[in-house]
């Protein structure tokens, strides 16, 4: 069933590609992922990318200005979005570090709003980073979306132009984890316009 709304106003969806890696496969994941929400009229999306950002792993109540010119790129960002969908590689086992900083770096801009999750790497898809990060956005207070999009053995999937070579499994596993996420972006922010969140 096509749950997208035409006559409601747009979510907004901030897409996190979470790989700051030299030589990193994640713009081409990216690429292709938000070609699927462009097609789509219930989301609006901006994309975080973090090698455009440079946050330290040492946290501060009072960061420096350096520091605070990092935040001013993604924090105003993440406050806005109503949802957001995690673009993330597995990195022994887990996710970046990158990733990892902005998630402490921030708090309130988590709370009570969905996360669904693109995956690729090895074997495994990047499915063992997912698991971890349902672990911290738990913690968050966000809610994570249970269907995802993983691609095993990422760079046999995609053809020249950044296709995948056979688009029928990521085409209908991304239109079923943005159904899932438009209604619990959806749902929450109806709640939270009548009560606020009590985290």
């Amino acid at each position: 069933m096509d749950i997208t709304n035409s006559t409601a106003t747009p979510l907004r969806l901030a897409v996190i590609v979470a790989s700051n890696r030299e030589g990193r496969f994640g713009h081409v994941v990216a690429d292709w992922f938000t070609a699927r929400t462009a097609e789509r009229d219930d989301f609006t999306t901006r994309v975080v990318d973090l090698a455009d950002v440079d946050l330290p792993t040492a946290l501060s109540h009072r960061p420096d200005p350096a520091v605070r010119a990092e935040l001013d790129k993604v924090t105003p960002v993440l406050a806005d979005a109503d949802a957001f969908v995690v673009l993330t590689p597995e990195y022994n086992h887990s996710f970046p570090a990158a990733l990892k900083s902005l998630i402490d770096w921030h708090f309130t801009e988590w709370q009570a709003k969905p996360v669904g999750f693109v995956s690729y790497g090895g074997i495994s898809g990047g499915l063992r980073a997912v698991e971890h990060l349902r672990q911290v956005y738990a913690e968050m207070h966000a809610v994570t979306v249970r269907d995802t999009v993983s691609f095993h053995q990422v760079h046999g999937r995609f053809d020249e132009d950044g296709n995948p070579k056979d688009p029928t499994g990521p085409d209908a596993a991304a239109k079923t984890m943005l159904d899932q996420l438009a209604w619990w972006a959806r749902a929450l922010k109806d709640a939270k316009s009548v009560r606020p969140y009590a985290g």
